[in-house]
């Protein structure tokens, strides 16, 4: 049964930063783009960043670009969201992707990670 699950969330002021990560389990990630979504209260889900197999190609939504970081770990099948100087409207539950075969076709997800930030 392949799982992604997320960690890292948690509640912290404007200008703090976190760490999230997705662990991987029950299908090697190694040659698949992965990619971080998230939903705030009320909105859709946007895209946040997007990380190729190799790590080579990386992605970020303009509204993180220059905060946040992505992070591929093959050998731990893992990847990471490195959050700086959060604001309060990144509030909200941050996902994991799997976009296998790199086709931007996210055929798994994890549960998700609360992320709240406090002004």
């Amino acid at each position: 049964q392949v799982q992604l699950i997320e960690s890292g969330g948690r509640l912290v002021q404007a200008g703090g930063s976190l760490r999230l990560s997705c662990e991987a389990s029950g299908r090697s990630f190694s040659s698949d783009a992965m990619a971080w979504f998230r939903r705030a209260p009320g909105k859709e889900r946007e895209f946040v960043a997007r990380i190729s197999w190799s790590g080579s190609s990386i992605r970020y939504a303009g509204s993180v670009k220059g905060r946040f970081t992505i992070s591929k770990d093959n050998a731990k099948n893992t990847v990471y969201l490195q959050m700086n100087s959060l604001k309060p409207e990144d509030t909200a539950v941050y996902y994991c992707a799997a976009d296998v075969g790199s086709t931007y076709n996210y055929v798994y997800w994890g549960q998700g990670t609360q992320v709240t930030v406090s002004s």
